[in-house]
């Protein structure tokens, strides 16, 4: 196992296009086909991290910025920013181009927990990540901020159960 694996590594990127189907009544994209993109490229991403097999742990975050409207062209890009053990914690932000305007929007934001697996379904060690740009850096320093909330939400769905 390496000691560290840089960001750059787990770097994910891909284009969509937003089509009629994908979209509601207001010819904006379905959150639910976004997260059906997101999922994907986060574990593309934390695949290329672990060299393994990967499982989505939980979806942590999403927030839908803007909306994506028919026609536009979306770009996910997708990288671990931390890990644990077994599992990588994987930031997606997602991004709207109006082709006709050629502006750019940020349209979501999203973390995930993914773990890596082998053939067996069990979990296998991660190496740990190694920021090298100021973002990768600050979201690698407000990692431990986001596990803890994770935690905290673990818990209460335990004391439900």
């Amino acid at each position: 196992m390496p000691d560290y694996s840089a960001v750059n590594r787990s770097r994910s990127i891909q284009t969509r296009l937003v089509l009629p189907p994908d979209t509601n009544h207001l010819e904006s994209i379905f959150g639910g086909k976004v997260l059906a993109y997101i999922d994907e490229i986060a574990a593309i991403s934390a695949m290329k991290h672990a060299n393994s097999i990967v499982v989505t742990a939980s979806i942590d975050s999403v927030d839908f910025v803007s909306a994506a409207k028919v026609g536009n062209i979306l770009e996910l890009e997708a990288f671990v920013t931390a890990t644990g053990r077994t599992s990588m914690e994987v930031y997606v932000k997602v991004q709207s181009i109006d082709v006709t305007t050629g502006t750019t929007t940020l349209t979501t934001e999203s973390f995930l927990t993914m773990v890596a697996v082998n053939e067996k379904g069990t979990p296998i060690p991660v190496p740990p990540v190694a920021p090298e740009t100021e973002e990768e850096q600050r979201l690698f320093d407000t990692a431990p901020a986001r596990k803890e909330h994770r935690k905290k939400r673990a818990s209460v769905y335990k004391n439900h159960v």
